[in-house]
């Protein structure tokens, strides 16, 4: 019998909860003791906690949970569409198969209207060091994100089999997402756009609002590409580093998408302005070229520049709708990303790409 796990706040993650847990794939682990490590509010409450267990090394001592939303401003955005049940059916079903490195799974429980829990390895316990979403990458640690995003991308790339497989992730809850951004789209902007103030240039704001108002063309056009798994949420924040090697945190978004979203959401999140100047014609070479490796070939360099420009606009609006609601990103670091997105948009006349 599967054992019940649903937690609503920290207080709920006892030694009977934490005992349930290992239960699922260790039923003779006695835990001894939970100690509250961290609590952090955004998208979802996330809790760090220190396990006290008889079990073996296997079982970590350290483990991350993630709660819906004490921030009720961040709860409704993301309830509704199921983000977090979405990311529980992500360990369940398909974290096995990504060539990535992710954190490692303990156990979840999902049920529509009541919420959902999700148990994961700390990856601090293995050495590894998480980021946070202000942090600027070098060209070098870009270079290696970008690597392993292609290996990502070529290993779903156009499987149809695959695609049904994870048909959950095109279903009635992505949908509904979708049709809430859409419904959404222009009075969060406006909103976001005059708390960002000055940190968006004005030929920047025009653009963001006229794509705004003409959301679902946009996204009609951003989905017409060859088809892979996408992260969709590739900010400095959901990178960890083990052994100078990177990996990925948080898949409430992830689905099925053109794989150079993830990458134009990444340079534009996770460097410097200038540093992005510089070098980001070699990173999309380089995702090409480690395509190529891995059996995906014939693209174009030329398309792929534009369609890396025209997905430009999706993380800019990400970060200007997580200023608009609040408690989804730190301020400061919220404001940098805007920082950056808006340059990066500004730079590439990215609005201009998408024919709407």
């Amino acid at each position: 019998m599967k054992q019940k796990i649903l937690a609503r706040r920290p207080s709920d993650l006892t030694i009977d909860w934490a005992q349930r847990v290992v239960k699922h794939g260790y039923p003779d682990v006695i835990v001894s003791e939970v100690t509250t490590v961290s609590v952090d509010i955004g998208t979802t409450t996330r809790v760090r906690l220190a396990i006290e267990h008889d079990g073996p090394a296997a079982l970590p001592r350290r483990w991350f949970v993630k709660l819906p939303s004490l921030d009720w401003r961040a709860r409704l955005i993301t309830a509704l569409p199921g983000l977090l049940h979405t990311e529980v059916r992500f360990y369940k079903e398909a974290a096995h198969a990504v060539p990535l490195a992710v954190p490692g799974f303990l156990a979840a429980q999902s049920k529509p209207g009541r919420g959902a829990t999700l148990v994961l390895g700390d990856v601090t316990e293995a050495g590894a060091t998480a980021g946070r979403p202000g942090d600027a990458l070098t060209p070098a640690q870009a270079t290696l994100v970008i690597e392993q995003l292609a290996r990502f991308h070529a290993f779903f790339w156009n499987k149809v089999a695959l695609a049904h497989t994870y048909r959950w992730l095109a279903g009635p809850v992505r949908r509904l997402e979708d049709h809430l951004g859409t419904a959404l789209a222009v009075p969060l902007m406006q909103r976001g756009l005059k708390r960002a103030g000055k940190l968006v240039p004005a030929a920047v704001r025009g653009w963001a609002v006229r794509y705004a108002r003409h959301r679902r063309q946009a996204m009609r056009f951003l989905s017409d590409g060859p088809q892979t798994l996408v992260h969709h949420d590739c900010h400095p924040g959901n990178i960890f580093w083990r052994q100078s090697q990177p990996g990925l945190l948080d898949w409430q978004l992830v689905r099925f998408g053109e794989g150079v979203a993830d990458i134009s959401y990444f340079l534009a999140t996770a460097l410097k302005p200038e540093v992005r100047r510089a070098h980001e014609a070699r990173f999309l070479t380089t995702y090409a070229q480690v395509l190529a490796q891995h059996g995906i070939t014939g693209i174009d360099p030329g398309s792929l520049w534009q369609r890396y420009g025209a997905h430009l606009p999706y993380p800019f609006e990400a970060m200007i709708v997580s200023l608009a609601v609040g408690g989804m990103i730190e301020p400061e670091s919220n404001h940098e990303l805007i920082r950056r997105v808006a340059a990066a948009v500004e730079d590439l006349d990215a609005f201009a790409a998408i024919p709407i």
